[in-house]
């Protein structure tokens, strides 16, 4: 999307918004083409095109030589029109189960549902939005990039100023803190690595370690909420050992165990379930007993359970995250601005097997 099109579409949200919440009532007139060019410092092109979708979308009226007029708020689509667009960085890993959960609530509710694939790419992501809006979309459920984003407040302020409203998926400017605009729901990723860490100091361990894949949205808050449980239950410095997922073959895993070992750690937390399966088949080979001499804890859940030793794992609530958020856009397509804004965590829930044993003695 060029810099044009994004500015015609950020004056076309603001213009929108202020039609609906009262800024402009039902009747009132509009700023000519020329003063709101003025006002705004875009060309006179771009504000003539943000009027013409204005009324393509039936929020105002053009009179000739009298001015535009607003006409109030668009009657809301029904249900069964309704067409949400969902945008995914990939649909074999993780979101599989958020994609289902959307699926489920927007079947629910008769509405369409098309898909697209940015493939952690940001040129594609921006293609996939593009081709998303000229499909006719009413409104978005996006997971996009923002963890590889130089400036992701930047990029959050892109994504909010579309023309349709759009609800991040797993996705939230963390470091804005209360500053953060962006309706979304998300993973509670730190409160899970902290639950892990929690279940391990109550079975008697008192150092651990952290095997973690760094090139993924989700490491930074397994690291903060890890990081913050060691230290709220005194634990002993913790072992790190970190590589892009790509990196981790056996013979990584071994290097691995060899840190944990050399560190005095006896449970770790791995990211994810291939790391935590490859760590375990290495614990085996380096001549340690899972959970006896090293206990383990996958942070994913997708496939856990088959593991050589099942694994215990923390397992987040995708499918739950999926449903929650096409709830929250479809109530936001509903009624508008009335709805408040929706900034929801979901805790993971830590599904105990036998990779962590009994309390140590």
């Amino acid at each position: 999307m060029t810099a044009r099109e994004l500015k015609f579409r950020a004056l076309t949200a603001d213009l929108r918004r202020g039609i609906q919440d009262g800024t402009w009532p039902p009747g009132s007139k509009l700023p000519t083409e020329r003063a709101l060019a003025a006002e705004t410092g875009l060309s006179m092109t771009t504000v003539r095109r943000a009027y013409e979708d204005l009324v393509a979308q039936g929020l105002v009226v053009r009179r000739q030589g009298a001015g535009t007029f607003a006409l109030g708020r668009v009657p809301g689509v029904p249900h069964h029109r309704r067409i949400v667009g969902v945008l995914v960085p990939d649909t074999t890993l993780y979101y599989p189960r958020v994609l289902q959960g959307i699926q489920e609530v927007l079947s629910e509710a008769g509405a369409q549902f098309v898909l697209a694939c940015s493939h952690y790419d940001r040129r594609a992501e921006d293609a996939a939005v593009a081709e998303l809006l000229l499909s006719g979309v009413h409104g978005l459920l996006l997971v996009p990039g923002l963890h590889d984003e130089d400036d992701p407040a930047r990029r959050a302020e892109e994504l909010l100023a579309l023309p349709v409203p759009a609800v991040l998926v797993e996705r939230r400017l963390t470091a804005a803190g209360p500053g953060d605009p962006t309706e979304h729901v998300c993973t509670d990723h730190q409160g899970g690595a902290y639950d892990a860490v929690r279940h391990l100091r109550s079975l008697g361990h008192e150092r651990l370690g952290l095997v973690v894949r760094t090139d993924a949205a989700t490491a930074a808050p397994i690291r903060s909420g890890f990081a913050r449980a060691v230290a709220d239950f005194g634990l002993r410095e913790p072992v790190y050992d970190a590589d892009v997922m790509d990196a981790w073959t056996p013979a990584r895993a071994d290097r691995a165990v060899a840190a944990l070992v050399a560190g005095g750690a006896t449970g770790a937390l791995c990211f994810g379930d291939r790391e935590a399966a490859l760590v375990q088949s290495a614990a085996r080979r380096a001549g340690l007993k899972v959970p006896d001499d090293l206990a383990l804890v996958s942070y994913d859940n997708e496939f856990a359970d088959v593991a050589e030793i099942p694994l215990t794992a923390v397992s987040p609530p995708k499918f739950q995250v999926g449903r929650l958020a096409a709830q929250i856009l479809l109530r936001r397509l509903a009624e508008g601005d009335a709805s408040p804004l929706h900034q929801v965590q979901l805790r993971p829930n830590l599904v105990v097997r036998a990779s962590c044993g009994a309390r140590r003695q």
